[in-house]
This record gives C-alpha cells, structure tokens and sequence, in this order.
C-alpha cells in the first residue's frame, strides 16, 4: 500500500502592502483652518489683549498712556456708571421679550400655515437689512414724534397715562423716552428673533403634531408639550441673538431717546470719541462683556438646551 500525502492547502492571498498616509495629508484640515484662525487673531484676539492693556493703563492723551496695572479704573467705572449698566440690561431685556412675543407667532405662521405666501414673508422679514441700520433708526423718529401715528393711537387709546405711570413715557411724548428706545431695538432686532425661531420650528415633524391630536390632545395642549420644546434650541437662539447686540446697543438710544435714557454703549462711545479716557472705556467695555458672558451662561444652563440653530 502506497501512503496517500494530501497537499498542503494553498496560501491565502497576500494583501497589497499600504502606504502610511503622508504626512502632509494630515495636515490638510488645518492649513484650510488656518485662514480662519489667522482672522480670528488680527480681528478678535489681538484687539482684545490690546483694549486689556489699555484698561490697565494710566496717563492722558497728551502725556501718553503706560500700563500701570491700575486695576481700580474698573472699580471707578462700574460705581460711576453703574444706572448705565442696568439700564443697558433692562432696555435689552424688554426689547427681546417683546420680539420673542412678536416674532414667535409670525415664525410659527411661516413654519406651518404660509404655503405658497411663505417665501413672500421671509422677504418681508428680511427686508430691513435692505437699508442701513443708521436710516431704520431715523424712520422711528419720524413715526414716534409728537404728530406721529403712534402718539396719535396711545392718545386715542388713553395708554398714555399707564405708560406715564410706568415711567415709560413723559406727558405727551413718546420720543426721548425709554419706550421709544426699546421700539427701535425691538425694530432693529426683530428679524434676528423670527429667524432662528422658523428654522426650528421647521425642523419639526408634522407627524408628531397628528400623533397628539389622535391622542386627543387639544391645540394648546400640543403646542405646550411638542411644539415649545422642540422649538427651545430656536428660542434660546433668537433671545441670545437679539440680548447681546441689543444690551451694548447706542444708535437707538442717542437717536431716540434723551440724556435720561443713556446706555452704557453711550457711555463708551463717549468715552473713547469725546472724553478720549481710553483706560474707561476699555474697563467698561470688558465689564460689559463679563456681565454678558455670565448672563448667558447661566440663561443656557437654565434653559435646559445646548442645541442652537
């Protein structure tokens, strides 16, 4: 009998050998970052450490400015000017209140009920970025002055002595009062609410609003626990956009309001055009900032959402 050998089984195939990726394919992500980070640098961070230095700085404009470290400009500036502060709060405050008000219903009617119109409607909205800031702004003095429609309507209405009351406005007038102030952010600010209001509300599938009402839930009901929170990332968006730019604010109140209505980006344009305090400004500008940074910390950690449009 001859020994029967079973040949070995043949060798699986060999895979190509691979390159090592090269190295400068590694780095292409971050030379096309680079350009934005060489803007953010000469435009953003370079300015900033500049103004810090300035803050610390002491000296006149004659005798020139050195950096002391005189810490106690910020002290001075937040005891002398702190009514701006709060006004500067409280003016951003309404104004966004007000437009998240307005804008709500009208980024709720173009997200659902538009159709065919709803194109119309964000060029509507958008349409005030058509012209500058400068000549929006000057269009209210014309609407809010003493023969104006609006003095006209409150009149007819009697609302002007509830707003007297409040304080909002001075006997007959609207213009050079807090009230006009606050319209003209609301104005100015308006579409930076509807915006990221529509984009959210947008995202949401109609199906889910079907799924309540087949489980017999009433508008009201499927409004307060669907469509609210899932429009939140579009809410917390809108008040963020429409707070920050609003409390440094100072075209609306130099244009619209008085001496008594001064914010504290009146107080820095002051400042740094007229006074020439440069370490002042700075010092407000960067209390400014803090109060800001902290404010919308604590709103976006309340608010129970990290998702924005």
């Amino acid at each position: 009998m001859t020994a029967v050998t079973e040949a070995p089984p043949p060798l699986a195939p060999t895979a190509p050998e691979t390159k090592p990726p090269r190295k400068r394919g590694r780095l292409t992500p971050y030379w096309l970052l680079l350009p934005g980070i060489l803007w953010l640098v000469v435009f953003f961070a370079l300015p900033m450490i500049y103004q810090a230095s300035t803050s610390v700085q002491t000296g006149s404009l004659e005798q020139g400015y050195k950096v002391t470290w005189h810490f106690a400009t910020y002290w001075d500036a937040l005891s002398q000017y702190w009514p701006q502060f709060v006004r500067s709060v409280l003016y951003a405050a309404a104004a966004t209140l007000l437009c998240l008000l307005l804008g709500y219903p009208l980024a709720y009617l173009i997200a659902f009920r538009a159709g065919r119109w709803r194109n119309l409607i964000m060029i509507l909205v958008i349409a005030p970025f058509f012209t500058s800031f400068l000549i929006r702004t000057l269009a209210w003095k014309t609407i809010l002055a003493d023969n104006g429609p609006v003095v006209g309507a409150l009149g007819t209405l009697h609302v002007l002595g509830v707003t007297n009351w409040l304080g909002w406005t001075a006997g007959d007038r609207v213009l050079a009062t807090p009230l006009a102030v606050v319209c003209g952010l609301t104005y100015n600010f308006l579409p930076f609410m509807i915006l990221p209001l529509y984009t959210s509300l947008e995202r949401i599938d109609g199906r889910l609003h079907e799924a309540a009402g087949d489980l017999y839930a009433k508008p009201l009901t499927t409004f307060r626990k669907v469509t609210f929170p899932l429009s939140m990332p579009g809410v917390v968006s809108g008040t963020l956009l429409t707070f920050i730019p609003a409390s440094g604010d100072y075209v609306n109140a130099d244009l619209l309001g008085s001496t008594d209505t001064r914010m504290v980006g009146n107080v820095i344009q002051t400042q740094f055009l007229r006074i020439l305090d440069y370490p002042t400004a700075a010092a407000l500008s960067f209390i400014l900032m803090a109060a800001i940074l902290i404010m919308v910390t604590v709103y976006i950690r309340r608010s129970g959402t990290e998702d924005l449009v």
